[in-house]
């Protein structure tokens, strides 16, 4: 299949917090603008740099929150001010898909939208990129909604899963979605085959995306279709402003893809991980003879074995005889917590909010 690589835009999702990667991530700086895995570029300059192999700087947008436009714009220069979608608030996938759905759809009604999120880590650029061109290839010329799913490793239960039907093909139809099972469940997802992770990687023609809102969630696209006019001209924030109040805060996949018939998913392997607790990052990181991961310069080990470390590196930092332990020690904050807990760090931070240490945050 052939792309018309001139209808092709890619949209990051950039507006989350990533409360989970506190003390690091906090909501003046979250972590997609921050170094995490110590390569020298950020998390969405390394998504922004690989969506220019798939299309042109003109036809990559952010959307986030207000508040990080300026850091936005900061960190991806060569982008105009004006492929920076402001939100007035976070109101979770449904509602950013939507709104840069209309936006796009302003500048090019042929256009075919891949989304991602700013914050992933894909180890195989071109296995990615590969994957991303069949699936937009594939949406130019059928009215359906693709995701991009991932070999499950381990029962992870901190993903979404995907279940296929085997077509013998890469593109696959999709029977059932699950959010977050329980490790039991997990498991035998694993064990039946038929499972892939949701990486939240999404692929879709405008027309097409609009379409299953206008079905399945229509008083969300009323609203946006009341201020369609108002995309790219001078007082689209404000209007957008005014609406967003009214809409219901919901995930793309539970709004649309649970219920959509036209749902496909690309079965891929490039090394990826949503890097969204700090366990996520020890497992990709660099271990050494005792399984400890390091990030920080002056980090020292006695008799520790299966921890992960992030330090500053202008700070020195000697553990000793400590076990699968995550240590995180930032300006801001330090954190220590077992390994098999870091999901339980959004909850220390919501603790930290409710008894008003928000300087902190």
């Amino acid at each position: 299949m052939m792309i018309k690589s001139q209808d092709i835009y890619c949209v990051i999702m950039a507006g989350g917090v990533g409360s989970r990667f506190w003390p690091m991530s906090t909501t003046k700086s979250p972590k997609q603008f921050h170094d995490v895995l110590g390569v020298g570029k950020t998390l969405i300059q390394q998504t922004y740099e690989r969506l220019l192999k798939i299309t042109s700087s003109d036809k990559i947008f952010v959307i986030t929150d207000q508040d990080y436009v300026n850091l936005t714009q900061d960190q991806l220069p060569a982008i105009d001010r004006k492929q920076i979608i402001a939100e007035p608030f976070g109101m979770n996938t449904a509602p950013c898909s939507l709104y840069s759905a209309f936006k796009i759809k302003q500048l090019d009604e042929n256009a075919t939208l891949l989304i991602c999120p700013s914050d992933h880590l894909i180890l195989d650029t071109d296995d990615f990129v590969k994957d991303a061109k069949l699936g937009l290839a594939s949406a130019q010329a059928n009215d359906f909604l693709y995701t991009l799913g991932i070999n499950p490793t381990r029962p992870d239960t901190g993903y979404g899963y995907i279940q296929f039907i085997e077509n013998g093909e890469k593109i696959k139809s999709v029977k059932t979605f699950t959010e977050k099972p329980n490790l039991n469940m997990a498991k035998k997802f694993m064990q039946s085959g038929d499972f892939l992770w949701n990486s939240g990687i999404f692929i879709w023609k405008v027309s097409s995306i609009l379409k299953a809102f206008k079905n399945f969630l229509p008083d969300m696209y009323s609203s946006f279709l009341s201020i369609e006019d108002k995309m790219n001209r001078e007082d689209e924030f404000e209007q957008v402003k005014r609406v967003y109040p009214t809409l219901h805060k919901i995930s793309i996949d539970v709004g649309i893809l649970e219920k959509a018939k036209n749902v496909k998913v690309i079965k891929s392997n490039f090394g990826w991980s949503d890097l969204g607790t700090w366990d996520a990052l020890y497992e990709r990181g660099m271990k050494d003879d005792k399984k400890n991961v390091t990030f920080g310069e002056h980090v020292f080990f006695y008799n520790s074995q299966g921890n992960m470390i992030f330090a500053e590196k202008n700070k020195a930092v000697v553990i000793d005889g400590l076990e699968d332990y995550i240590v995180v020690d930032t300006a801001n904050g330090l954190l220590i917590t077992p390994l098999n807990k870091t999901q339980e760090v959004k909850t220390y931070v919501n603790d930290l909010r409710l008894n008003k240490k928000n300087n902190f945050l």
